[in-house]
């Protein structure tokens, strides 16, 4: 009796539906490259390596920036709500939010997908977002590595992971070091909960029965700041900012203030949304809630005082910057006033 032989596809991959899954990646990239053309061969998509042409960038002292992130496990409940076409977005957001902290144009985007099983729709949907991401943040998808691992993750699991790079003038490189004794601090709102204290959130969700507006909420994707941010520091309306990510507003706000200056920081005048409330209804005490999700502020600006009525001007209503703190000259880093009002 002869005896089966062994294959890759047996053991759990499939290269032939993974091929079809690049051939489609190939075809979008493509699209989401043909306005950045002139910095990208879009043949060389597929190639072992993609390129960007720098020096078509006119940048006096150009400094590359670079980030990686994912989204933690805002992907489980994703999974749970088979909902796929925002995660991308979300993926994006959380590398390139970080870029702009720093002044820096997003240039260019890379992904890694890891998945039990491959699943082509399912994997489709998730790249739809990425590159709706991309073209949010005005870089470009170059690249990427999809990865079908049975045996170390379940069938219906995935992981994502980004890697973003831009570049700035090192003129134009925003730091704690052009902080000065008087700036203001404003809050720019954020979408919603976007990717962080998703394993508190799935913890008071379980027993729980969940709403479709609830399911929606928590799905929000990351708000892409990169439009709004480039123009300020075009501009140059800024002085520092801070991406309010893992650690919560204070923790990420701290860390764009030099030694020797202070951070006043009103917590009354946060404007809360309605889903920060909701969580803190679950017993959530105020001190845990500030250090774990943004509470409705997704990104802080440092800047003049004067510049304020100027830098409103590149923000829509919903997205409106507004006054929270301010910075002084004293040995203490951080001085909190009053509570945040749920």
């Amino acid at each position: 009796m002869q005896k089966t032989k062994n294959t890759y596809k047996k053991s759990g991959v499939n290269i032939g539906l993974a091929d079809r899954f690049v051939e489609y990646i190939s075809k979008i990239s493509k699209k989401n490259v043909k306005k950045k053309s002139k910095y990208l061969n879009k043949d060389n998509i597929g190639a072992f390596g993609s390129t960007f042409d720098i020096s078509k960038i006119k940048i006096k002292d150009p400094l590359i920036v670079s980030s990686t992130d994912g989204v933690g496990t805002k992907l489980d409940l994703a999974n749970r709500f088979r909902k796929f076409d925002t995660i991308g977005i979300d993926l994006v957001a959380m590398c390139v939010n970080d870029l702009i902290v720093q002044g820096a144009k997003p240039l260019f985007f890379l992904d890694y997908i890891a998945v039990g099983k491959l699943k082509l729709n399912k994997m489709k949907k998730i790249l739809n977002g990425i590159v709706k991401g991309c073209d949010l943040s005005l870089c470009s998808l170059i690249g990427g590595e999809t990865a079908e691992m049975p045996g170390i993750y379940d069938s219906d699991k995935f992981d994502l992971a980004g890697f973003s790079v831009g570049i700035v003038s090192k003129k134009k490189l925003l730091s704690k070091k052009r902080v000065l004794e008087g700036n203001v601090v404003l809050a720019v709102p954020s979408s919603g909960v976007h990717s962080n204290g998703y394993s508190l959130i799935r913890s008071i969700l379980k027993n729980k029965k969940i709403s479709s507006k609830l399911k929606n909420d928590l799905l929000t994707p990351t708000k892409i700041y990169t439009k709004e941010v480039l123009n300020l520091t075009k501009n140059n309306l800024i002085n520092s900012a801070a991406h309010i990510t893992g650690g919560g507003l204070i923790d990420n706000i701290t860390r764009s203030v030099p030694d020797k200056l202070c951070l006043n920081l009103d917590l009354s005048k946060i404007k809360v949304k309605s889903i920060f409330k909701w969580i803190k209804s679950n017993n959530i005490s105020d001190q845990e809630m500030l250090k774990t999700f943004n509470c409705g502020v997704g990104f802080c600006l440092i800047v003049k005082k004067q510049n304020i009525t100027k830098i409103k001007n590149y923000f829509s209503k919903e997205y409106m910057p507004y006054e929270i703190g301010y910075i002084t000259k004293d040995k203490q880093k951080v001085k909190i006033y009053n509570k945040i009002k749920w």
